[in-house]
């Protein structure tokens, strides 16, 4: 139990961290491409990179091989997180697993429904309707972070819960509602690499290299069939062995240690780079009133909020779950302001929905704007609320 709530507290450090510099890294991406070196960052996204062998190859921009490669081992990583979480972490039964759970579909339909809602006289933007389901684990744990002892443990436990089932349904929403034309063969064939992983966990390998050369063959094809190639790697990471015999410490844990630093302080800011570059070029209030960046915003801002406390709300009156001991509503309240903190996540199923065309500048805008309001303003009410007293008993 203590080792687990260390690795737990480790993981919650990492993340926070890494916010902060996502939060850097984003302003440095703004800053670019509203400044003289706006020629040179739009250039160097745009250029194309060839990867082939003879007549089979993968030809695209750079943005696109950010987030469709590096992203890939970004999803892997959440794979290996929601696989450990469900099998022996604070998703591993009924009572920790029902609050979380509700807490983040409560925020994910409700946003959904606000950007439709916004957005249903413009046909076109109905693609978009998923962006603001996101919470980006991150950056709303740095926030956290800036609360100090302000913010109960709990709290902060009850927030990667619903962070990491977000994840997992964008990962969801993304196998199903953003995937293009099916190429049956490169299917069958990122299948069958599934079909070797799965028999090497069965046969006990615990080396990491046989994996992630069947995860790269994993990837090619799944890119190529046209199911987004992210999902590769959450396949694969379900396929890693998370217990070993001799009690060791398994192939899951050790990968997720070693990966980890690397996507928050390689992999996310790069992304984030990539994709946080708005351009303000006549930009001005009135466009922020246009139905796609004012329907994402209100779905982060208003939609998140409400789609979490309610359903944290009616779980707890209903007697199916109770508040983590040390939090009260406030705090929960608080807490559902930070998962608009869209960003990350956001941000990349904006650019699966609308690509790379001039729609994804008002996409940005509604990410950015809609994220900043959601973090100030759970930063204000738990910074106001500080730490509940300790109670004896969970709160019903």
């Amino acid at each position: 139990m203590q080792k687990t709530l260390s690795r737990l507290q480790a993981f919650i450090k990492l993340e926070a961290s890494a916010g902060l510099i996502l939060m850097g890294v984003a302003l440095l991406a703004m800053f670019a491409a509203n400044s003289a070196f706006a020629p040179i960052y739009d250039g160097f996204l745009g250029t194309n990179v060839r990867v082939g062998i003879g007549s089979f190859e993968i030809s695209k921009a750079a943005l696109l091989w950010i987030n469709d490669g590096l992203m890939a081992i970004f999803f892997f990583l959440v794979g290996l997180e929601i696989k450990r979480e469900i099998l022996t972490g604070e998703l591993s039964s009924f009572d920790k697993a029902i609050l979380p759970i509700l807490a983040a579909i409560g925020g994910m339909v409700v946003p959904g429904l606000v950007f439709v809602a916004i957005n249903s006289g413009v046909p076109e933007n109905l693609n978009g309707w998923a962006i603001p389901t996101a919470t980006d684990i991150a950056f709303a744990l740095g926030i956290l972070a800036l609360l100090g002892t302000r913010a109960p443990v709990a709290l902060k436990v009850f927030l990667l819960a619903v962070a990491i089932i977000d994840d997992l349904g964008a990962v969801i929403i993304i196998a199903v509602f953003y995937t293009s034309e099916l190429s049956t063969n490169a299917l069958t064939l990122s299948m069958l690499g599934f079909a070797i992983a799965v028999g090497l966990n069965r046969m006990g390998v615990q080396r990491g290299l046989p994996y992630v050369i069947v995860g790269v063959f994993m990837w090619v094809f799944v890119l190529k069939s046209g199911v987004h190639a992210t999902l590769a790697g959450v396949l694969i990471a379900l396929t890693i062995p998370l217990k070993k015999k001799d009690g060791d410490k398994a192939l899951l844990h050790h990968m997720e240690h070693t990966l980890h630093p690397w996507v928050a302080y390689m992999i996310l800011p790069i992304f984030a780079f990539a994709n946080a570059g708005v351009s303000l070029t006549g930009v001005s209030f009135s466009d922020l009133a246009q139905p796609l960046p004012l329907g994402i915003a209100a779905g982060l801002v208003l939609g998140k909020q409400i789609g979490v406390f309610s359903a944290t709300w009616i779980a707890v009156k209903t007697g199916l779950a109770r508040l983590p001991e040390g939090v009260d509503w406030r705090h929960i309240y608080g807490v559902a302001c930070l998962t608009g903190v869209g960003f990350t996540m956001s941000l990349f199923i904006g650019s699966l929905a609308f690509g790379a065309d001039e729609t994804m500048n008002a996409v940005r805008l509604g990410v950015i704007s809609g994220s900043v309001v959601s973090g100030v303003l759970g930063y204000v009410v738990l910074r106001a609320v500080g730490a509940a007293p300790n109670t004896s008993s969970p709160q019903q």
